[in-house]
């Protein structure tokens, strides 16, 4: 019984890239390119009147995510559609960007064809991998995320050890007003402002008022506490 092929659409704003990819596939007897698209827009609209099984989707065209947000829409209306991220971007927030729109894989430009011809094989069959860019991507936002999390929890334990007065300057300080204005606001002397900050200065273990309101504001503590 002969396997039904693969059917293909190419998205991408360049012609030779789409003619590669297109003799590449035809020297293939399971695939088949049933329509290209120049544009995030003209994908959607390819995808939803010719029902590919794999689409191969630059990110850059009319936009810089434009094969992103076609991905996101081609997803929504057809998630039945694998699609394949072939792009020159290898930037994480591309990357982690394309997989949230519910992408199957994310190949560079530089990808062999005999790797490109694979990836489609894997997807038709739902069997991509995890490449070693991506799990190295993972593993460093994994890593970044921790130490988030860490710093923000001993953050929020060392404000929880400031008195009112302290937490109410470390405020102020965050918002960008100098001691004298602290002072005067606070109806308070001068020499009584710079006791506080020292204080502080003290508690979060580091060396100046600017390194700490930059840890905060970093963190988006007091954002977080008026929604509380």
């Amino acid at each position: 019984m002969t396997q039904p092929r693969m059917r293909i659409l190419i998205a991408d704003d360049m012609e030779a890239h789409i003619r590669r990819l297109e003799r590449t596939f035809s020297q293939h007897a399971d695939f088949e390119c049933v329509a290209r698209a120049t544009s995030g827009y003209e994908t959607v609209s390819l995808a939803g009147s010719h029902q590919p099984d794999v689409i191969l989707m630059d990110i850059e065209m009319e936009s810089q995510y434009a094969g992103i947000h076609a991905a996101k829409l081609v997803h929504e209306k057809h998630p039945q559609i694998k699609i394949i991220v072939l792009t020159v971007h290898k930037d994480e927030n591309f990357i982690f960007a394309a997989f949230q729109t519910g992408i199957t894989d994310y190949l560079l430009k530089d990808a062999s064809d005999s790797e490109v011809i694979e990836a489609v094989r894997a997807a038709f069959n739902n069997e991509s991998p995890i490449r070693p860019m991506i799990a190295e991507k993972i593993r460093e936002e994994f890593v970044r995320v921790k130490k988030a999390e860490t710093s923000l929890l001993n953050i929020i334990q060392i404000i929880s050890e400031l008195t009112p007065s302290e937490l109410q300057v470390l405020r102020l300080l965050c918002e960008g007003k100098k001691r004298k204005q602290i002072a005067d606001e606070r109806c308070v002397e001068y020499e009584t402002i710079k006791k506080q900050i020292n204080s502080i200065l003290k508690k979060f273990q580091m060396p100046d008022a600017a390194a700490v309101v930059r840890t905060i504001n970093d963190l988006r503590i007091f954002e977080v506490l008026k929604k509380l």
